[in-house]
């Protein structure tokens, strides 16, 4: 497991000179623990989150006893892509935990090579229970197992890691192979607009008592 070092941090100092440091504010939080800002280098969070992205669990160190946490959430500016806030979520260790794994589609699907289907992915990700020892990075989804038309993967099928156990319905949909329609979309015949102003007309003539 990764581990990040972090210090406490000023709730009164301004966030802009923080960043301004290549440091990114923060917080960490969980049951039981109280909700503490701290900051930690960019540089370090950056490599770390190319790493394990946002499902794995991270340790932190320096203020406290050292903690294991995920990203719970974190805030993106949309303009330059630059990491502003992050929350980390203390877990409990040897505790049944809730989290929600990335899918990572793998191998190759006869129906969409030979047969000409499309795979369509339902889902990108899985609400598992586990514990914290036990969380995945993300799940594999066999595709080879697609072989015909309209074949499908559910959650029922795919091969979890020990210890994993799926919180949505086994029968939901994971990935499907679609038939791409051959049908060519009607052509619509444009309206004659001289033959409308004209039927108008001839109404309103029509409607117009006889002198």
């Amino acid at each position: 497991m990764l581990t990040l070092k972090i210090e406490k941090r000023d709730p009164s100092q301004k966030l802009e000179e923080l960043r301004g440091a290549e440091k990114i504010p923060a917080v960490f939080y969980g049951k039981g623990v109280e909700s503490t800002p701290v900051s930690l280098l960019y540089s370090e969070f950056k490599s770390v989150w190319k790493e394990v992205g946002t499902s794995a669990l991270i340790g932190l160190s320096g203020v406290g006893e050292n903690k294991e946490v995920l990203i719970h959430d974190i805030d993106v500016d949309p303009i330059t892509s630059q990491v502003k806030h992050i929350d980390f979520y203390v877990i409990e260790r040897g505790k049944l935990m809730e989290a929600t794994v990335p899918l990572e589609f793998i191998g190759e699907s006869p129906a969409v090579k030979s047969l000409g289907g499309i795979l369509v992915k339902v889902m990108r990700e899985l609400k598992v229970e586990v514990l914290p020892k036990d969380l995945p990075q993300h799940i594999n989804v066999d595709i080879s197992s697609l072989s015909e038309l309209e074949s499908q993967i559910a959650i029922k099928d795919l091969k979890l890691p020990i210890g994993v156990r799926p919180l949505d319905e086994e029968e939901e949909v994971v990935a499907s192979i679609s038939q791409a329609s051959e049908e060519e979309p009607e052509e619509s015949t444009p309206a004659d607009i001289s033959e409308v102003e004209i039927e108008k007309k001839g109404k309103k003539e029509e409607e117009e008592p006889a002198e």
